[in-house]
């Protein structure tokens, strides 16, 4: 079996590299030359836990090799990013331009497969799409290509992943997958590929219902967060800890609030949730409030920061050096995309106040706007110091009384 995989990010690489470790041969693609040639010399370009062992590992063995032109498969992975325009619509774009790349490829028996997050009704708008490029891959080339009924010579499914990062590795593996094809011999047929290498069970269901099961996990778990933010800036107002009043909380037997922090970010519940208010907007009511919560966290820590500076330049008659712990987007990756973290430390940035900001993030060694620092350096300089992102190096440091922390995501409380 040979495997075409359309994108080598944090999704695409990782598994591409787990089919490549099941003796699967695998031609990975991506756009970027430079990845490619990262990947072929046996090196990762993003961080995850025992990722660059085993790309090394498939790529000297010659079942793993990287590309920017999509080869001849029995498999095509479409794993490929969704972001949506700056009115929250999804952009489906690039998994029309991964499909409409291998489409001169596809033979009688392929099974294409959609990884990537999607709207509900992506898989058949590219079957739609595969159809009416390449009729002659419909059992009926004369009639009206219909997803609902008609009959394809290719398997077509959507099977999203749902992974956490910098655990990536095992969860590919271990966990659960949904997954939904066009009909019933697709559905069975991307059953029968993923079973060579995941152990997690395999749920079997319609590419609609699989597409919606992405969407509703994450935005789910985004109207949860959304309680604990807005929970801990009342708190806030009310002088009440909120680590301590959820702590607490959590000792009743059937209550479980998450731990609050600076916003939402990731490629998934900072996203996923918009494609669902899209194209439902009169149904989606709390989904939309949870975004609108998340995102205005951001900005009221951006605030309280601010807030800060001026108080200190108010008492001290002098600019304060500033301390921006962390920019991912979660704890010990090194992932920034959608990060709240990152826009806060952007509006500091912006703030006209004279004083040093000093930018840490230890999982990353350079960043292309801003000057990073050694967080041990910053800690010890800073007047102001706001802890962005819970990593496992801050919790290291020690409280100290004389400077202001402001403890956005839980660190001094651990």
């Amino acid at each position: 079996m040979n495997v075409c995989t359309i994108g080598l990010g944090y999704i695409g690489l990782p598994t591409s590299a787990l089919m490549a470790d099941n003796l699967i041969r695998v031609h990975g693609v991506d756009i970027n030359q430079s990845v490619v040639e990262t990947i072929n010399q046996g090196k990762i370009h993003i961080l995850e836990e025992g990722l660059e062992d085993v790309v090394k590992k498939t790529v000297e063995s010659g079942y793993f090799k990287a590309d920017t032109k999509a080869k001849l498969s029995d498999v095509y992975l479409v794993v490929v990013p969704t972001p949506f325009s700056s009115n929250y619509e999804p952009d489906i774009s690039y998994i029309k331009a991964a499909t409409e790349s291998i489409v001169p490829l596809l033979k009688e028996g392929d099974l294409y497969i959609i990884e990537s997050t999607s709207p509900i009704g992506t898989t058949e708008k590219m079957a739609r799409l595969i159809a009416s490029k390449r009729p002659d891959l419909l059992n009926n080339p004369d009639e009206v290509f219909d997803p609902q009924c008609s009959k394809m010579k290719i398997s077509i499914a959507y099977c999203p992943e749902r992974v956490l990062p910098g655990n990536v590795m095992y969860e590919l593996v271990h966990n659960d997958r949904v997954i939904g094809g066009l009909d019933k011999e697709s559905t069975d047929k991307a059953c029968e590929f993923y079973s060579t290498f995941v152990k997690g069970e395999l749920h079997k269901t319609n590419s609609r219902t699989a597409e919606m099961c992405k969407l509703t996990e994450n935005a789910s778990r985004d109207v949860q967060i959304a309680f604990a933010n807005e929970l801990s800036i009342i708190c806030d107002k009310a002088d009440v800890d909120p680590w301590e009043l959820i702590h607490l909380a959590n000792k009743h037997p059937r209550v479980n609030i998450l731990q609050p922090g600076c916003g939402v970010g990731g490629h998934c519940i900072a996203v996923d949730p918009w494609f669902i208010v899209s194209d439902y907007p009169l149904e989606s009511r709390m989904i939309a409030s949870a975004r609108e919560i998340n995102n205005h966290k951001a900005f009221w820590c951006a605030d309280k920061i601010k807030s800060e500076i001026k108080s200190f330049e108010l008492k001290k008659k002098l600019p304060p050096v500033v301390a921006i712990m962390g920019l991912a987007f979660k704890p010990n990756i090194d992932d920034l995309r959608e990060s709240p973290a990152k826009y806060i430390a952007m509006k500091v940035l912006q703030t006209d106040f004279g004083g040093e900001v000093l930018f840490c993030e230890p999982n990353i060694e350079d960043h292309e706007n801003l000057k990073l620092t050694h967080y041990t350096d910053a800690y010890n300089r800073a007047d102001i110091v706001a802890f962005l992102v819970a990593h496992d190096q801050f919790k290291t440091l020690s409280m100290n009384k004389e400077k202001v922390i402001l403890d956005f995501c839980g660190v001094m409380k651990n």
